[in-house]
């Protein structure tokens, strides 16, 4: 990845998604979480604080060692246990039906294999399980999507490999997700970086 990648970037994002506003979309997106869950980019452990009582355990997916070191802080503060899996979405090596929920905030971005990477967390969650997501993607504006489009390229360079312009909703679909819930809106800032899909998507 390079010394950006590895060392830079995670503490730019551990950084910039530490905000009051984001804050309160990771408190909307934990709600109803319970007993074992598996969290698709950990990062940071930025999620950690807003977990329910009723979740026993978090398995973390993570490729950054980086971002792994800078939550050690958050893990000893967290009631609730942390187990590592691995750091490829798209390799989940557990068995099916494992999970009664799965986690994602700003990750389904940046996967480079987010098709496979999506049907394994589908295969890990029980049957009826909810996959809970908050990620940034494709806006329904055409002005603001046509924004995306053009800065697809520069984003992917900057920020490892992140598209602004992935359709999370039809992403989850594909995959074999049916999607309970789902609240679009834009964050505050330039409205091409923050086009929200916050929800629930159901593993048949």
């Amino acid at each position: 990845m390079g010394f950006y990648g590895d060392q830079v970037l995670p503490r730019i994002v551990n950084l910039v998604l530490d905000t009051k506003e984001f804050s309160a979309v990771r408190r909307e997106t934990c709600e109803g979480l319970h007993g074992d869950v598996i969290e698709l980019g950990f990062g940071s452990g930025l999620n950690l604080p807003f977990l329910p009582d009723a979740v026993n355990g978090v398995w973390t997916v993570e490729p950054s060692g980086t971002a792994m070191r800078l939550a050690d802080k958050r893990i000893t503060a967290s009631p609730v246990a942390v187990h590592t899996v691995g750091s490829d979405g798209a390799s989940i090596e557990l068995p099916d039906d494992r999970f009664d929920g799965a986690l994602s905030t700003m990750t389904l971005c940046t996967i480079p294999d987010i098709g496979s990477a999506l049907r394994e967390v589908r295969r890990v969650l029980k049957p009826g399980a909810s996959f809970h997501f908050a990620e940034h993607g494709h806006a329904a504006s055409e002005k603001v999507a046509r924004t995306q489009d053009r800065f697809n390229g520069i984003q992917k360079r900057l920020a490892g490999g992140c598209h602004l312009n992935r359709d999370i909703a039809a992403l989850l679909s594909n995959a074999g997700f049916e999607i309970e819930r789902l609240r679009n809106f834009y964050l505050k800032g330039p409205k091409a970086w923050g086009y929200m899909y916050v929800g629930r998507a159901r593993s048949a």
